[in-house]
């Protein structure tokens, strides 16, 4: 060995780590899966969404059992099958034993998947575990979760504490002609592998069991393969943690069925684990460099231990290994501390200071904010949280459960007086009037943010944003309970905090008509370090719909486990136990909109009686902006402070635009958007954050694949992608050279130059597919993809692949243009390489009239509208960003004044119509009383008059374009209205009502006159409506019926365009496409109206459901109406009309208006 001194050496150890929880898929309620009744022997069917290969079978079903298992057969009782293995039915056994999650013990998690980031993680899996298969093309998975399931029996004192958990996932991956079984063991959280059975101590069973198969002749039937991974020992049990088949630890992959033939399972090929690196700075320290680096298998007990570690070269070369021998070393020189401030700063809240401690590292909220540190709020700020519940609830003596999933909850809580309101939508009748005696759902938001009395902390200045909560509910005298169990995962980009909520279990009946009062209340909160628990009765009246007054009660129990900094004691300055109280409940359920509203008054205080607080800051009467703190003095006195973000005098706050004031708050290569109180910002196009979380940086770029190297042609030298955006050039056997310019022999140079990449692309695909000679192959590859390539050898704009029946486009060297890929039975719109693409698009045929150059797609989505400027029929989706940002609003109807630049927009969580220039600046409220619920915003852009529909008050009305002189057209006949669509060159109003009962699409005049049903048969919830002036044709699109269809209102000829889409929620015609949004797919659509081929598809960054679309014009089509010139002589509102107009008074009148017809 020689002996080296190195001085500031930076080193790479190499660190083989096990799988931890974070690393497996995303599971829980708040990304959609269901959970498993709690039990020890709990089954529930999935019926699929594409079929599962397993051995030779084909199955469109599957069931998820407690006990560690996936079967393809409704399973028997365990008894006939635990400690029995082989079972008599088709079994993927993951971690089989007698498990349990009673009372809370753990869940089993499970949901499909058809996601693009999950089924890329599936691919990356299988592509690793099979590295010389080509062609991985998951399109489906199913993921199961079992999360710290307990051993049957293993129990703790007063049957309620879990001494062993175990976290495990298996995730199911369906292709075309195979599926795969990944299997996944975090190693921290697998803490048993053994369970009782018949009294005796068994190891669990991992692996995959075919089950019965039918005999000879189909003779009886015989038990098929059981395929084992695991043995009756613990250390095969812990190397499912430890080791691998698939190059990562803990993860397992095998290929359990695939068609039309089928040999048998067949495992991942990389046993050798993947190592992992990690930086670190070794100073003044002798090394012994050793050429040959032994295997870490091989060393017995006797021999020296070593530890290894990279050293980076100075040349690009195979890395060196160092050895060093721990008697030769005087310092250690891998007890480097990363948990430090310098390395995590950047997991901190940007409103909080890092704090370095002897062991670690803690995040300290700055003054003027509170939280836990990763989470930090402005004092006096009002939160909003979003999130979504779901839920199995048995309603009475009902012997079928009322199911609902995803349904949307919104909350704002005025922090500076502790008032919270709270709405959960979509809440079917047959449970909503049940569920008012429940405030307890918002409970823990109430409790977050609650007015904190003197020397009292409410939930959010404690743990922050994020913690999980179960409560059990058990209703007086009937005995009936009601799990909730709620998910706080912190705050979002738009300081929105998230909730996921799940409800599970009985709860007694409500009758229809029934309003429920609940009692003023006191709960008693425990505090310790990761855990907080809480218990109390709670009593309601009901009044029935006869007039008689029932009384009841439930007793309420909760725990709140959260995580606090493990470095300082965070409670240490929290009483150990603080008492809420909650006043002032209201609780209603609004049937008619399928809406439940809960709102109530929170403080947080001392458990002792004494004397109530007087200083109004205390009480919450102190009249202060509700974005404003109130600062207590002396007696009574105190004065009003806007919140950080926010300017004024207290009493009246503005908020300040951070990003107007300084405009290089963010930095280089990155956008500022201004929010209340705060300012996001956001990287441009080609960046990302660097790890601090806040500086861009260019995003890494693999030259190698992407073809803009260097590197001398791919027949004389090879391109090795090194990271970050770097890469070697090497010259290929037979050339010598730099990797920039190789040579060698020039005749066999010449003859490979002469194709092509997309030639010699499709010749080696060619070749692949046919190689073998053999029909019978052991693992049959899904089916190659062969390129195509035009005349000249170069990759045709649109690729397609047979076996999948999908197209998708791809840039000039090949590789696919992201979100270009069709579903299968439709093909995009590819622009050849070849020519630059036009300003306005292909020359329109003769019936089409010329697109606007600068055309634009406004969407909303909760809280933002975004708009996707249009070449031609075209979506720029690479320039998609948001328009105009409004916080915790949920926008609904979007419109376009073409005239003023303007766009309008509706919101329903404090129900008004607003509008704001194009060009940003002010916004301006337009109308925000006497509104239900605004769904459907049209523009006539001519006579400067705006319509609407209103879902809940059941009526139309029009107004000026500013919101002034209203008057209500319809207010009859009218259940669910919500598109509207103005056809001011001929004036005509259209719209649709989704009233279930009887759904129909309606036309009247601009003013209201000649009312009449155009369509009432075949619809179902015609949601989105949209009239194209060119063709004169009102199309719809439907989410009941699932079609969207078009119809010539003068002729009644009507015509189906397609059908088959998710749930569209509204839709606008431009040119020759129809743009939809589609609540299921969270995306902007474009369908060819002509053809009804689906040709392209925007996916927002944030994925949420997309409300309203319309479309911006630089200029106004051509054309004039009756109102058009000097408001055609009225006084007051000018409403046209097929043939002439009307003078209109508002409904608000005064004497100086005027109303007269005028026909032409």
């Amino acid at each position: 060995m020689a002996l080296a001194r190195s001085v500031g050496l930076l080193a790479l150890l190499v660190s083989v780590q096990g799988l931890t929880r974070e690393q497996l898929f995303d599971y829980g309620i708040r990304v959609g899966d269901k959970i498993l009744d709690s039990g020890t022997d709990s089954v529930r069917e999935l019926e699929l969404e594409q079929t599962l290969f397993f051995f030779k079978g084909k199955f469109d079903k599957v069931y998820v059992n407690t006990n560690g298992f996936i079967s393809l057969a409704e399973p028997t009782g365990e008894s006939e099958y635990l400690g029995k293995m082989p079972a008599s039915f088709g079994m993927i056994a993951a971690f089989l034993g007698d498990l349990d999650t009673t009372d809370g013990a753990g869940y089993v998690y499970f949901r499909q998947d058809k996601s693009p980031d999950v089924l890329q993680r599936v691919a990356e899996h299988i592509s690793q575990a099979f590295p010389s298969d080509d062609e991985i093309e998951p399109t489906h998975a199913i993921i199961v979760t079992w999360e710290n399931v307990a051993p049957q029996g293993e129990r703790g004192p007063g049957d309620t504490i879990v001494i062993i958990q175990n976290t495990f996932q298996v995730v199911v991956a369906n292709m075309e002609s195979a599926s795969y079984a990944i299997l996944l063991y975090p190693e921290e959280n697998m803490q048993f592998g053994s369970t009782l059975i018949d009294d005796e101590d068994q190891p669990v069973e991992v692996g995959f069991n075919e089950g019965k198969v039918p005999g000879w002749f189909s003779w009886g039937s015989t038990q098929g393969t059981y395929y084992r991974i695991t043995e009756d020992s613990e250390e095969s049990i812990n190397a499912l943690a430890q080791e691998t088949n698939s190059g990562r630890p803990g993860v397992w992959v095998y290929e359990i069925g695939t068609s039309p033939l089928f040999t048998s399972i067949t495992p991942g090929e990389v046993t050798e684990v993947t190592e992992v690196t990690e930086v670190t700075e070794v100073t003044s320290v002798e090394t012994v460099v050793e050429s040959l680096v032994p295997e870490p298998s091989s060393s017995t007990p006797d021999e020296p231990q070593h530890r290894y570690r990279y050293v980076q070269p100075q040349q690009p070369q195979n890395p060196q290994v160092l050895i060093i021998d721990e008697d030769e070393l005087n310092v250690d020189v891998f007890s480097y501390n990363y948990e430090t401030c310098s390395s995590n700063k950047h997991k901190c809240s940007v409103f909080a200071d890092c704090r370095d401690y002897a062991d670690g590292y803690c995040c300290h909220c700055k003054p003027g904010y509170y939280g836990n540190g990763k989470d930090c709020i402005a004092e006096g700020k009002p939160q909003r949280m979003n999130g979504k519940v779901s839920g199995r609830i048995y309603v009475g003596d009902s012997p079928s459960p009322v199911e609902f999933s995803n349904n949307d909850l919104h909350s704002y809580v005025v922090t500076n007086d502790g008032r919270a309101y709270i709405a959960i939508s979509s809440i079917p009748s047959s449970i909503g009037p049940s569920l008012q005696p429940l405030p307890a759902l918002g409970e823990a938001i109430g409790w977050a943010f609650a007015l904190q009395q003197p020397d009292y902390r409410n939930g959010f200045s404690i743990i922050g944003g994020v913690f999980t909560r179960q409560a059990e509910v058990v209703f007086q005298p009937g005995n009936e309970r009601l799990t909730i169990r709620q998910e706080f995962s912190g705050i979002d980009e738009h300081d929105h905090l998230l909730i996921s909520t799940e409800l599970d279990g009985r709860i007694p009946e409500v009758p229809q008509g029934a309003t429920v009062q609940i009692e003023p209340y006191r709960e008693i909160y425990q505090y310790s370090s990761s855990l907080i628990t809480s218990s109390s009765r709670r009593d309601y009246t009901v009044n029935m719909p006869d007039g008689s007054v029932r009384t009841h009660s439930y007793l309420w129990t909760q725990s709140i486990k959260f995580q606090s900094c493990p470095h300082e004691e965070v409670l240490s300055a929290v009483p150990a136990s603080q008492q809420l109280s909650v006043d002032q409940i209201f609780v209603m359920y609004d049937s008619g909109n399928q809406l439940i509203r809960f709102a109530m008054s929170n403080k947080i205080g001392s458990i002792h009686s004494g004397i109530p607080e007087q200083n109004p800051c205390f009480t919450g009467r102190h009249g202060c902006d509700t974005n404003a703190v109130c600062r207590p003095a002396q007696g009574k006195d105190f004065s009003c402070e806007c919140a950080s973000g926010f300017t004024g005098d207290g009493r009246v706050c503005y908020d300040v635009d951070e990003c107007s004031e300084s405009p290089q708050i963010c930095g280089p290569f990155s956008v500022c958007s201004n929010q209340p109180g705060s300012f996001r910002c956001e990287c441009v196009e080609g960046f990302t954050f660097a790890g601090d979380g806040r500086t861009c940086t260019e995003r890494p770029v693999d030259h190698c694949q992407r073809g803009t190297h260097d590197c001398d042609a791919p027949e004389r030298s090879r391109c090795s992608y090194t990271g970050d955006s770097s890469y070697i050039c090497s010259c290929l056997p037979g050339f010598s050279g730099d990797g920039r310019a190789c040579q060698g022999n020039q005749t066999h140079i010449k003859y490979r130059s002469n194709k092509t990449a997309c030639e010699r692309h499709r010749e080696a695909a060619q070749a692949s597919s046919s190689s073998g000679g053999f029909f019978f192959r052991p693992r049959p590859a899904v089916g190659q993809y062969v390129p195509s390539c035009d005349a000249y050898g170069a990759y045709e704009p649109l690729q397609c692949h047979a076996s999948a029946g999908q197209c998708w486009c791809v840039d000039s060297s090949g590789l696919e243009i992201p979100g270009s890929r069709a579903q299968p039975g439709s093909r995009p719109m590819c622009i050849d390489h070849s020519v630059a693409p036009p300003l306005i698009g292909p020359t329109p045929k003769a019936d089409i009239s010329p697109l606007t150059p600068g055309a634009n797609l406004l969407f909303s989505q909760s809280g933002k509208i975004d708009h996707i400027p249009l070449d031609g029929n075209r979506m720029i989706k690479d320039e998609a960003k948001t328009v105009l940002h409004v916080p915790g609003k949920v926008v609904i109807a979007v419109a376009f004044d073409c005239v003023e630049q303007m766009i309008f927009w509706s919101d329903i969580t404090q129900p008004s119509i607003s509008r704001a220039t194009l060009q940003g600046g002010e916004t301006s409220l337009l109308i925000s009383t006497d509104l239900g619920c605004p769904e459907g915003i049209a523009i006539d852009h001519m006579s400067r008059n705006m319509y609407w529909t209103d879902s809940i008050l059941d009526r139309i009305e029009v107004s000026r374009l500013d919101g002034s002189q209203r008057r209500v057209l319809f207010d009859d006949d009218l259940i669910n209205p919500r598109p509207i669509i103005a056809d001011p060159a001929y004036g005509y109003l259209y719209w649709s009502d989704w009233n279930r009962d009887g759904p129909k699409i309606e036309r009247s005049g601009l003013d209201g006159s000649d009312r009449t049903v155009l369509v009432q048969d075949g619809l179902g919830l015609p949601n989105a409506l949209t009239f194209d002036p060119q063709s004169r044709r009102l199309c719809w699109a439907d989410a009941g019926t699932r079609k969207v269809e078009c119809i010539d209102p003068f002729s009644r000829l009507r015509r189906k365009l397609t059908e088959g889409i998710q749930y569209p929620f509204a839709i606008v015609s431009y040119g020759r496409n129809l743009y939809y949004t589609d609540w299921r797919r969270d995306a902007v659509v474009a369908m060819d109206r002509h053809d009804g081929m689906e040709v392209e598809e925007f996916l927002p960054q944030r994925r949420s459901r997309t409300y309203g679309i319309a479309i911006t014009y630089p200029q106004c089509p051509a054309g004039v109406n009756y109102c058009s010139r000097d408001n055609g002589g009225c006084s007051h509102l000018c409403l046209p009309r097929p043939g002439g107009f009307t003078c209109r008074c508002p409904d608000a009148r005064d004497g100086s208006c005027v109303e007269q017809d005028q026909n032409f």
